[in-house]
């Protein structure tokens, strides 16, 4: 039987007072943040420097450089690091022109990964993974590479384990394989200096708390050797995450200002009215503790930053290793995301074009399906099918 609509309306009705509470109380939390952000951004650095050293760490965040005092402490985009202020775009050939002359000769290059799990239908757990990239010169002569790889995880890989699940020995292992074929390009870049490697997702793997110590272990060891290889190479690494619920800048105005802790407001959220399109934050060094404890030389070497990439909404975060910021060259690396962004129409056309490479369709289930019982048969091994897939192949 359907759900009642008026039903659901009345009890919404019923508790009206309850949401009007939690709006004025969230509002009046986020207000008191707002201002503590526009008091501390009103100092020069020497001076929230200071300020942090009454502090103990974990302290939420380091401020690395000074924003805008005259913007509330915000970067515009058209105040120094790119155009003056009177050369805004008029129109979308403006901006594609712009782009053109950030990226052209520069290689960006993005991995994404999809897997089929194991299911009801096979008698044998089985996993299929495939990752795959996108390479793009944005060059004349240069040709753009996609391409995937695929990789199998057994009945040794999926139970040698039991404290970790299935599911994530799967997402274990595919992270190890999108990660490890960043690592890999990065290794053979002939020109790091003309590259931007995105990670689809955070540099700080704080998700990884939540599970067992040794898949803890599995994933920062997988992402040490990226931070590494970036700095080695100084090849840039930008971790792009475009919806972000970190509280980073949130607890250093909490210790500060002796704020209320929250969960309520979130960093995007509060710097959002502060900014347009293209405009940053300062860069800030992470000190958020937790998994950075086990990321050794690294712990203390991953920076953040807030860019709008659309005019409403909130700003996307961006984690980068910290060499970045003291290269001399943040605003030509951050321009270079601003024109991906451009490209990809609100998200980075790099990371999208290896999400639509990698991703494993129905129709790649069931190629992997009927390929197996083939083979399964040949090797005289006993798989047994679902009588729906059996059902599904023989109509397909």
């Amino acid at each position: 039987m359907p759900v009642s609509a008026g039903q659901i309306k009345a009890l919404l009705d019923q508790h009206r007072s309850a949401f009007s509470s939690f709006t004025r109380a969230n509002a009046q939390l986020f207000n008191a943040y707002q201002q503590a952000w526009l008091d501390f951004s009103s100092l020069d650095l020497a001076g929230q420097q200071q300020r942090l050293r009454g502090l103990s760490s974990p302290r939420g965040a380091a401020p690395l450089e000074l924003g805008d005092r005259a913007n509330q402490g915000i970067i515009p985009f058209f105040f120094a690091e790119s155009a003056p202020a009177h050369d805004r775009w008029s129109n979308r050939e403006a901006s594609s022109h712009w782009v053109q002359q950030v990226l052209s000769d520069i290689t960006t290059f993005a991995v994404d990964g999809s897997q089929i799990s194991p299911g009801k239908d096979l008698s044998i757990p089985l996993a299929l993974i495939q990752i795959g990239w996108f390479e793009n010169p944005h060059s004349k002569t240069g040709r753009y590479e996609k391409a995937i790889r695929l990789d199998l995880m057994t009945p040794a890989d999926l139970g040698a384990n039991p404290a970790q699940p299935v599911e994530r020995c799967i997402n274990i292992r595919r992270f190890q394989l999108e990660v490890g074929r960043l690592v890999e390009y990065i290794n053979a870049c002939q020109t790091p200096e003309r590259c931007l490697v995105f990670f689809d997702g955070a540099l700080v793997l704080t998700f990884a708390q939540a599970f067992d110590q040794d898949s803890q272990t599995a994933y920062v060891q997988a992402i040490l050797p990226l931070l590494e290889a970036s700095e080695r190479r100084r090849v840039p690494l930008v971790g792009y995450v475009d919806t972000s619920y970190a509280h980073d800048l949130v607890t250093l105005l909490h210790q500060l200002y002796g704020l209320e802790a929250t969960e309520g407001v979130h960093d995007a959220q509060l710097l959002a009215s502060l900014m347009t399109w293209g405009d940053r934050t300062p860069l800030f060094r992470c000190d958020r503790g937790g998994i950075l404890t086990q990321y050794g030389a690294y712990g203390d070497g991953i920076a953040f930053t807030y860019l709008k990439t659309t005019r409403n909404g909130y700003p996307v975060r961006l984690e980068m290793p910290l060499w970045m910021g003291e290269s001399g060259h943040l605003t030509r690396y951050l321009n270079w995301v601003r024109a991906e962004v451009i490209v990809g129409g609100g998200y980075p056309y790099g990371i999208e074009t290896a999400d639509q490479t990698a991703v494993l369709q129905g129709q790649d289930k069931q190629i992997f399906y009927r390929v197996l019982q083939d083979w399964t048969e040949q090797q005289a091994i006993n798989l047994r099918l679902s009588r729906k897939m059996v059902s599904k192949q023989r109509r397909r």
